[in-house]
């Protein structure tokens, strides 16, 4: 992993939630998952049988390519320093990461499943 260090003058953020990361410095590993049901309905009526992830969109396995090229890089930082002046973020949600420095390997998911059920389709 790169050894450069990260200088930030000034940040802001209002917000991190949901399996987010806001990391400054350095990581090998940032692994975030996130799992969400949403129901909204016209009527407030409950069943009892909600909040099952039962939903394909929960089970079934994230299909990753495999990465076949065979990549050859050569880097020199010329200055061991990043220098960051201002950041100003409103929100990091649902698995998702500000990273400001080295990272070895990230991985995040974020899985929601909305349901939407009017009048005309709850009888």
């Amino acid at each position: 992993m790169l050894q450069r260090t990260t200088s930030v003058t000034e940040l802001e953020v209002n917000s991190v939630a949901i399996a987010s990361v806001l990391h400054i410095g350095d990581s090998k590993i940032i692994h975030g998952d996130s799992r969400a049901l949403a129901v909204q309905r016209q009527a407030e009526i409950f069943y009892g049988n909600e909040g099952h992830f039962n939903f394909p969109i929960f089970t079934e396995p994230v299909p990753l390519p495999p990465i076949e090229e065979d990549v050859q890089m050569f880097r020199q930082n010329y200055n061991p320093v990043i220098k960051i002046r201002k950041v100003d973020i409103i929100g990091i949600s649902s698995s998702a990461v500000v990273q400001l420095g080295n990272t070895g390997h990230i991985t995040m998911l974020n899985r929601t499943k909305h349901i939407r059920q009017l009048l005309e389709n709850l009888h």
